[in-house]
């Protein structure tokens, strides 16, 4: 399992001391609450929002919870999600 600072401010696991919470790429220490209205308005996928932010192209953490964003306008997360391939 990744470190908890790689998953979010404050996250933890459900081994650890509470419920995962992750809301941020930490990369470049963006919300996803912040991101998600630029995406919208800009009618943003996945690669124009990584190609405009920068996020979910460094380590790539975010990339799965960047899509379900995307896909659900959820912006933050009580679960860890699989890692995508590079």
């Amino acid at each position: 399992m990744p470190h908890p600072n790689a998953l979010g401010e404050g996250a933890t696991s459900s081994a650890g001391r509470g419920a995962v919470r992750v809301d941020r790429c930490i990369c470049r220490d963006r919300l996803f609450a912040d991101l998600l209205p630029q995406a919208r308005h800009h009618g943003w996928d996945l690669a124009a929002l990584m190609g405009a932010t920068g996020c979910g192209a460094q380590c790539g953490l975010c990339r799965p919870y960047l899509r379900r964003m995307l896909e659900t306008g959820e912006t933050l997360f009580h679960e860890l999600l699989p890692a995508e391939p590079a």
